[in-house]
C-alpha cells in the first residue's frame, strides 16, 4: 500500500522521527511512505505531489490543520483524488475534543477554535484517532501512532557518564514537570554531577513565541536554571536525539500537563528506553505501568522524599539498566514499528 502522510514537518521537533521510521519499516515490509509536498532534495524525507485512487491520505495533525507546501487546492487534490474511506485523522496534539484546560495548559483558547477544528476533521475523515487508549470523545479510537525501534538500542554503560541528568525536548507547556524534576534534586545538587538540557524555550523565549499564546506555553526561569547550573544547548535533528540522551545517567520523561491528562504517547515515550541513560518518570502511575510494564513503576519520580530515587540510581544505575531491558523488550513485542504499520493498513481498509 502507498501512504501518503499530510503533516507539517519541523525535523527538530514533533513526529519527524516517527515520519522516518513509517517510511524505513513500511519499504522493508513492501509497503511506500511519502510526505505530501513538492520534492524536495534537501530534506530527510521523501516529498511527492503524486496521488492515486488506490492510496491512502493520513493528515498527521498536531499544531495546525494547515498543508506545509500548499494550500486548500491540494485539499481539493487529496480529496478528490482518494475516496474518503481511505482517508484517515491521526489527532497527536488532543485538538478533537471540546476546548480544555489542565494546569496552565490547554488543547484550544475556546470552544469556537475546538469547533473549527473538528469540523477540519470531520470534512476530511470519518476515521479520527488519538495516541491514547482513553480517547474521550466516542467517534474516536486508539492508536498510538508513535512507536518503537529495537534498532535504536544503545548498549547501556554507566561507566564514563558527562552528565548526571541529561533532557532533550523543547519546552511547550512544560516547564512544570520539568520544575518538579529539578526540585526533586535541588537537595542534592551536587551529587547530580552536570545537568544538561537540549530544546528551544529553556533560557530563552523560544521562536514560536507570539501574543496569542498564554504565558504557560513557554514559562521557564533562567535565573533559577542558572543556580542550579544548567547548561543549556540548542535543538538538534531527530536523528540526533538518542544519542544525545545518552550522555546522562538519567533522563527525565515528562509531558505536558494536557498530555498527562488524555494519557497520550509522545515520540519521547519510545525514544528515551532505547537511549544509553535511565529513564525516570515523572508521570502518573497507571500510565507507566499501562505503556512499559509493572517493572517499570520502580523508575517512578514520586513519594515524599524524591530525590532518594535520584540518588539510588546514581548509585545503582546497573540495577535499572535491568529494568530498562525489560523496558526494551516490552515495548519491542508490542509496540514496534512494523506492529504500527500493520494497523494503520487495517485501519485504513476497515
Amino acid at each position: 500500500m502507498r501512504l501518503i502522510f499530510v503533516h507539517y514537518v519541523y525535523e527538530d521537533r514533533g513526529s519527524a522521527q516517527d515520519l522516518h521510521n513509517y517510511a524505513e519499516i513500511a519499504k522493508a515490509l513492501g509497503h511506500e511512505v511519502v510526505v505530501y509536498g513538492p520534492p524536495d532534495g534537501k530534506s530527510s524525507f521523501r516529498y511527492s505531489l503524486d496521488i492515486r485512487s488506490d492510496d491512502a491520505v493520513i493528515f498527521i495533525f498536531e499544531w495546525t490543520t494547515e498543508i506545509q507546501r500548499g494550500d486548500h487546492l491540494d485539499f481539493v487534490r487529496l480529496v478528490g483524488k482518494v475516496p474518503r474511506e481511505r482517508r484517515v485523522i491521526i489527532d497527536c496534539d488532543g485538538k478533537y475534543n471540546e476546548a480544555i484546560s489542565v494546569i496552565g495548559d490547554y488543547n484550544h483558547p475556546d470552544s469556537a477554535a475546538s469547533r473549527r477544528w473538528t469540523d477540519v476533521c470531520d470534512s476530511l475523515s470519518d476515521k479520527v484517532y488519538q495516541p491514547t487508549l482513553h480517547p474521550l470523545r466516542p467517534n474516536v479510537r486508539p492508536f498510538f501512532f508513535h512507536a518503537y525501534n529495537p534498532a535504536w538500542e544503545v548498549p547501556l554503560d554507566f561507566s564514563a557518564k558527562e552528565y548526571g541528568m541529561y533532557y532533550v525536548g523543547n519546552n511547550w507547556f512544560r516547564w512544570r514537570p520539568m520544575q518538579r524534576v529539578l526540585q526533586a534534586l535541588e537537595p542534592i545538587r551536587e551529587q547530580v554531577g552536570r545537568i544538561g538540557m537540549v530544546g528551544h524555550g529553556w533560557d530563552s523565549p523560544p521562536p514560536w513565541t507570539n501574543p496569542t499564546l498564554i504565558e504557560d506555553a513557554y514559562r521557564s526561569d533562567p535565573g533559577y536554571l542558572r543556580r542550579l547550573n544548567i547548561e543549556i544547548s540548542p535543538p538538534i535533528h531527530f536523528d540526533q536525539v538518542i544519542g544525545c540522551m545518552g550522555k546522562g545517567t538519567f533522563a527525565p520523561v515528562i509531558y505536558r500537563p494536557l498530555f498527562n491528562h488524555l494519557r497520550f504517547v509522545t515520540c519521547r515515550t519510545f525514544e528515551t528506553p532505547a537511549a544509553n541513560t535511565i529513564p525516570l518518570f515523572g508521570l502518573d502511575e497507571a500510565y507507566v505501568e499501562e505503556v512499559y510494564g509493572e517493572r517499570a513503576l520502580e523508575l517512578m519520580l514520586g513519594g515524599e522524599r524524591p530525590h532518594e530515587k535520584i540518588l539510588d540510581i546514581l548509585s545503582r544505575p546497573e540495577h535499572y539498566g535491568e529494568i530498562v531491558m525489560e523496558i526494551r523488550r516490552h515495548l519491542a513485542e508490542r509496540h514496534s514499528y512494523a506492529m504500527r504499520v500493520q494497523e494503520l493498513i487495517d485501519i485504513v481498509e476497515s
